[in-house]
């Protein structure tokens, strides 16, 4: 995977993000493992909740890039592969670990 190919498949294009954009970003990611801890929570609710923040996370990478994924079939999982793109080796293992985080969420969600 490269940058030129996920633009030519039209997964991506380039992006100049913004401070708001990014606060919000962080607003996100600080949100969600908060509210996969709430009391009551069903274990799937709070792995997907948790799993967001993740996702999220990517997408802020990504953003200060100077890209974004497009929104289709896949995206996350392409998000998920492109922080390989933007952290470099060091980031490869967590990648790995949350592409099997995200085909668990997808069972839990499109499946169960």
């Amino acid at each position: 995977m490269s940058w030129t190919k996920l633009l030519a498949s039209k997964e991506a294009q380039r992006h100049k993000t913004s401070k708001k954009e990014l606060d919000n970003m962080r607003a996100l990611i600080a949100r969600d493992p908060a509210d996969a801890a709430l009391d009551g929570l069903s274990a799937d609710r709070r792995f997907a909740t948790a799993y967001n923040a993740a996702l999220q996370a990517a997408n802020m990478a990504i953003a200060c890039a100077r890209y974004r994924i497009m929104s289709k079939v896949g995206h996350h999982r392409v998000s998920l592969e492109s922080t390989k793109l933007v952290l470099g080796k060091p980031a490869h293992r967590y990648a790995e670990y949350f592409e099997t985080c995200r085909r668990k969420r997808n069972t839990i969600d499109y499946t169960f």
